[in-house]
């Protein structure tokens, strides 16, 4: 079968697909991961992120590639999580924005889209890597260019992108040393390959769509995946909000307005959208404007004191869907009162889960479906996002200017989506991101981007990273001294953590049986033994090498008691010049977290 062109159908379907074979072998892309602990999330991820790709293209069919790709390339962009994830949506942006103007696409054209693609991902990562997706999305896409020249066939041009990037696959272990000495290709690079196969097998009718491709997060989830999708937002007794520290009488915009201009609906002819002159009309008595046409549907948001007078002047454009008008005042009001009410650590609200916020409005910021409070008019001069799993640890964090707390860490990482809704429920004329964790930077920094708000992603690696920056911060001073201060903080700090190994390998010489309890001091295996104290031991002894005077250790869920009481009375006899404290961190999988200053 050949094929000289795909327009926006066909690669809907093949979007389809590639995410079903990319679903079907999830587990088999999460056990290749690097280190044999418990953090096997990449086919996760990658899965997280092409699920809301796939939903916003059947949310938008069109047999116009180009609004095909587009609609593919939001939903990924808004629903990537983790490096992965986050590069899989920067490969489909750049293919999408190639193919904008197509309604199809020969051979040449989608070689230089995936081409395109490949561009954009390497802009986004500050030192990329090779041996990695990257690397696999690369090798590819030159070959595609190349192939391209002298053949005119889809059908053979897409067989060949998927036979070399697997074979670049094969090749990730000698680019990447730490893929050789433990005997595996590159799980981003793996999910890839098994997209593109889903691509081939669409185009060679040797795969076929299910009815039910995957059940969307939103549907049916295991119960820890929901859980990692909600924003939770608790509050310590103290309100420390950024909400908190405002009046409710200096709310001035008081009507928060969100609907659509369907410029199509009743056949009528509406005259031309001068999207500066709209603009302009609702700065009168409004701000917080958004406005986003998108063909014949526009997006528009504002915070008004003359709701009606909105709506009048939308209509003239077409016909008004979709309406949300919430009252800023009563919602304030009813969050003090809440928060006035709270226990400590007590819940005042969450989000609604990911799943049911279409990528569209999330891009323009929160909707109705948003249980937590809107933006208001009137801006506090900082607020903080910061990410961590534990109750314990959320609580110091929130006892410490944070005031949003995404739930997320090692096995399941906030998307793109879930920063850009809790960026746009903070009411700060400045944000600090602190994502915690090295495989959530990049999602961090991506939500920043999108936001067009005074974002600085600090680039904490680990919770105590994360911790001593939060602790250098100063309210008073100006958002740059703060950012150098908190990653200074942050890079003073030794990070060490002990979990139990998944498999049997060796790693940087140190011999690993599955279920051994492993002492890892920043990114390197120091200790794997099967006693957790003695585990415990030999981290500590690496740690001090570099000297310290603090030692914060932050238990487990899974901590016993006798453990944790025989493990400080072991450190202050060995290190009596070292002061000790010790937190209820909550985390699953880490007994123990360590932070050494």
């Amino acid at each position: 079968m050949s094929k000289r062109s795909i327009n926006g159908s066909d690669f809907t379907a093949m979007a389809l697909l590639g995410a079903e074979y990319l679903e079907r072998n999830v587990d088999r892309v999460n056990s290749l991961n690097v280190f044999p602990v418990p953090d096997g999330d990449t086919g996760t991820n990658m899965n997280l992120t092409i699920v809301s790709g796939v939903r916003e293209l059947r949310n938008k069919p069109s047999d116009h590639l180009g609004k095909a790709a587009e609609a593919l390339s939001k939903g990924l962009l808004m629903g990537a999580r983790g490096n992965s994830g986050v590069i899989l949506s920067q490969l489909f942006r750049g293919f999408a924005k190639s193919l904008g103007s197509l309604e199809e696409a020969g051979t040449q054209q989608i070689a230089a889209a995936f081409q395109n693609g490949v561009d954009m991902a390497y802009k986004a990562v500050v030192k990329p890597v090779e041996g990695t997706i990257l690397t696999v999305a690369k090798e590819a896409a030159k070959h595609a260019v190349q192939y391209a020249r002298r053949t005119s066939d889809v059908v053979e041009l897409m067989t060949e992108i998927h036979a070399k990037a697997n074979e670049a696959l094969q090749r990730t272990p000698d680019l990447l040393p730490v893929l050789k000495q433990v005997g595996v290709v590159d799980s981003g690079g793996q999910g890839l390959v098994f997209i593109y196969e889903g691509f081939v097998h669409h185009l060679t009718q040797s795969g076929t769509i299910q009815e039910k491709v995957f059940a969307f997060p939103s549907e049916a989830a295991a119960p820890e995946e929901v859980a990692a999708q909600r924003i939770a937002v608790p509050r310590p007794a103290a309100p420390v909000s950024a909400q908190s520290r405002l009046a409710t009488e200096d709310i001035e915009f008081l009507y928060d307005m969100e609907f659509f201009i369907n410029r199509k609906i009743g056949g009528k002819a509406v005259p031309f959208f001068n999207e500066y002159a709209f603009k302009k009309a609702l700065e009168k008595d409004g701000d917080s404007i958004l406005v986003i046409a998108d063909d014949d549907i526009i997006k528009v948001h504002v915070h008004s004191r003359k709701p009606g007078d909105v709506l009048n002047l939308a209509m003239a454009y077409g016909e008004l869907t979709d309406f949300h008008i919430l009252n800023m005042r009563e919602q304030h009001r009813d969050l003090l009162e809440q928060e006035a009410a709270a226990a400590p650590f007590a819940p005042v609200a969450e989000y609604a889960l990911a799943g049911d916020i279409s990528s569209t409005e999330l891009l323009a910021g929160p909707s109705a479906h948003v249980v937590a409070p809107e933006k208001l008019h009137e801006l506090a001069p900082f607020g903080i996002v910061a990410v961590a799993l534990g109750e314990g640890i959320a609580n110091i964090f929130l006892s410490n200017e944070v005031d949003i707390v995404l739930s997320g860490g090692q096995t399941m990482n906030p998307s793109t989506e879930d920063f850009v809704n809790a960026i746009e429920s903070l009411p700060a004329e400045h944000i600090y991101l602190l994502p915690n964790n090295s495989n959530i930077i990049l999602a961090a920094e991506q939500a920043a981007e999108l936001s067009g708000r005074q974002v600085t992603v600090i680039p904490t690696k680990t919770i105590p990273q994360g911790l001593a920056a939060i602790l250098a911060f100063k309210e008073e001073e100006s958002a740059e001294r703060n950012a150098a201060w908190m990653k200074s903080a942050a890079e003073q700090v030794i990070s060490g953590q002990v979990t139990q190994a998944v498999r049997n390998t060796s790693i940087d010489g140190v011999d690993i049986q599955e279920g051994d309890y492993m002492g890892i001091k920043e990114k390197t295996i120091v200790s794997s033994k099967p006693s957790l104290l003695e585990a415990c031991q030999l981290l500590m002894a690496a740690m001090v090498e570099d000297g310290g005077e603090l030692l914060t250790v932050l238990t487990g869920e899974d901590a016993k008691e006798a453990d944790i009481e025989m493990l400080c009375e072991w450190i202050e006899e060995a290190y009596p010049d070292v002061e000790l404290e010790v937190h209820v961190g909550g985390q699953p999988l880490y007994p123990y977290l360590f932070a050494l200053e």
